[in-house]
């Protein structure tokens, strides 16, 4: 009998032992270095927090479970970057309480989406998937259309967030009511151009204002870097 079946599978005490001792030092693995990175002070200027209304779109989000069929993380690999755009950044989830990784795909990642598609496709696509992505398995969300979001609620959301660490001001937070109808109404103008008619407070309007928002920090931050490259590069062989 090998030692490992001998002495630990076979010794029940020191087998718990053996995997409390491995399970912890894996998680502090993990743990530590979320309190202790710190993410480049520069970078962190591209990226701004989520707005009231995306905030509010974001805890629409989180209610309906969408994490469960959508991740946020597209992984460095060809084929991904190919079909979802730039991979994700770790300063891109710097903002996020909790992160929206997700732990599977039903449906496409989501960590490029914002600007894919207009306000409008994001409507249809909660009413009736099917309607703008035929042969989709996704459900109906129609009372997305009709329920309405509290400010109240998205103030004390935004009010958390900040004693996690985001950086909203309290001017900001005392104009949450203002800024919520403001994006809302322009995001109610956008899809009036559809033939669709939304009210400001309407979840599914703050739904596609977070959605909208995705990815949309880090994809110009990475063409800017990008293109930077490329005209360094020209310089340096232009004074060749």
């Amino acid at each position: 009998m090998s030692f490992h079946r001998k002495y630990i599978e076979g010794n029940l005490p020191r087998f718990a032992v053996f995997t409390t001792v491995a399970i912890s030092v894996g998680a502090v693995v993990e743990i530590i270095p979320m309190y202790t990175a710190k993410l480049d002070p520069a970078l962190m200027e591209h990226y701004r927090p989520y707005t009231a209304l995306e905030l509010a779109g974001r805890d629409i989000y989180v209610r309906e479970g969408c994490y469960n069929c959508h991740s946020q993380m597209i992984r460095p690999f060809r084929a991904e970057t190919l079909r979802y755009g730039p991979w994700t950044r770790a300063e891109e989830y710097a903002y996020d309480r909790p992160f929206q990784l997700g732990s599977r795909r039903i449906g496409p990642d989501l960590q490029r989406v914002g600007g894919k598609y207009p306000d409008a496709w994001h409507y249809e696509h909660m009413r009736d998937p099917r309607s703008t992505s035929p042969g989709s398995i996704m459900p109906p969300y129609p009372w997305l259309l009709e329920d309405r979001y509290d400010a109240e609620d998205v103030e004390a959301s935004m009010r958390a967030m900040a004693r996690l660490g985001v950086p909203y001001s309290d001017q900001q937070i005392a104009n949450v009511a203002h800024d919520l109808q403001a994006d809302g109404e322009a995001i109610v103008e956008s899809l009036k151009g559809s033939g669709i008619e939304a009210q400001p407070d309407a979840e599914i309007v703050a739904l596609i204002a977070y959605l909208q928002k995705l990815g949309t920090d880090g994809r110009a931050l990475i063409a800017a870097q990008e293109q930077a490259r490329k005209d360094g590069a020209a310089d340096a062989g232009g004074g060749r």
